[in-house]
C-alpha cells in the first residue's frame, strides 16, 4: 500500500470512529507503529488530525468547531432531526456527547418543556438557549480527548438519577456484539448511563453500523432505538430490526 493510500485510509478511521489508536492502525495496515507514528505527526503537521499519546483524534473534537472539520455532518443533522421525534413534553432525558448531540441539541424547539441531563459541557451551553429546558451538567474530570466529563463522579451521579430516554452516539454498532467502544472511561461512563435510562436509543450514521471495537458497552437487547441517516426501509437495517425500533 502506497503511503498515500495508507494516510487517506488513517484519516477515514479518524473521522468515522473520531479516534484511532496507532496500535490498531500498525494491525489493520500490516505496518510498525513507527511507520503510524510518523503518518500520524505528517497528518498532524498538515492540520488533517489531531495528535495525542497513543494515537490522533479527529479535528471535529477541536473547540470552537469549524464547519468544514465535522464529519458527515448532514447526516448527522438528518440524524439529529429524526431523534427530535422521540422527546415529547414533560421527559427526562439523559444525552451524550458528540457532534451528532451538538446538533440534535440546537434542533430541540423552543417551546419544548423537558429537563435535561447531560455529561458534554458543549451540549449543555447549546441546550441552555432554550428557554423552557432545565439543564443539569453531570460533574466530573472532563476528557480532553472526548469533551465529556468521566470518572468515578459521574457514574455515582448517574446511579442517582432515572431517565425516560438515554440518547447516545456510538463508536461502533453490530447485530452480534452490541454497542462498542475503544476507550475504557468512555463505556464505563456509557454503561452507567444505559442503566440509568427506561429507553435507550442510539443515534449513528450509517458508515459506524456492522463495525466492531475491543471493548464491549452492552448488547443490542439494551438498546430501543436506532435513528440513522439511512431509510427505515433500507435492506442494511433489516437484521437490527429484530432487536429493536429503526428510525
Amino acid at each position: 500500500m502506497l503511503k498515500e493510500e495508507r494516510q487517506a485510509y488513517i484519516v477515514h478511521q479518524i473521522n468515522l470512529h473520531n479516534k484511532v489508536l496507532s496500535s490498531d492502525l500498525s494491525v489493520q495496515l500490516n505496518v510498525s507503529e513507527d511507520t503510524i507514528r510518523r503518518d500520524l505527526n505528517e497528518l498532524a503537521e498538515n492540520g488533517q488530525v489531531i495528535k495525542v499519546y497513543g494515537g490522533a483524534l479527529s479535528k471535529s473534537f477541536q473547540f470552537p468547531f469549524q464547519e468544514g472539520n465535522v464529519y458527515a455532518k448532514e447526516g448527522k443533522k438528518e440524524i439529529a432531526s429524526k431523534a427530535l421525534s422521540l422527546i415529547t413534553n414533560g421527559m427526562t432525558v439523559l444525552i451524550g456527547g458528540g457532534t451528532t448531540m451538538i446538533e440534535l441539541a440546537r434542533l430541540i424547539p423552543n417551546d419544548i418543556q423537558c429537563t435535561f441531563f447531560t455529561i458534554s459541557p458543549l451540549v449543555a451551553l447549546e441546550l441552555a438557549e432554550k428557554e423552557n429546558i432545565e439543564v443539569i451538567l453531570i460533574g466530573g474530570k472532563l476528557s480532553r480527548n472526548t469533551n465529556i466529563v468521566t470518572g468515578s463522579q459521574v457514574i455515582n451521579e448517574l446511579a442517582d438519577i432515572r431517565v425516560d430516554l438515554c440518547l447516545l452516539g456510538t463508536n461502533s454498532l453490530s447485530v452480534e456484539e452490541g454497542i462498542t467502544d475503544s476507550d475504557w472511561e468512555v463505556v464505563q461512563i456509557k454503561r452507567a448511563m444505559i442503566k440509568c435510562s427506561k429507553h435507550v436509543a442510539i443515534l449513528s450514521i450509517a458508515e459506524k453500523l456492522n463495525s466492531n471495537q475491543k471493548m464491549r458497552v452492552a448488547p443490542l437487547k439494551d438498546v430501543s432505538y436506532l435513528v440513522t441517516d439511512l431509510s427505515p426501509s433500507d435492506k442494511s437495517l433489516k437484521e437490527f430490526e429484530k432487536y429493536l425500533s429503526v428510525i
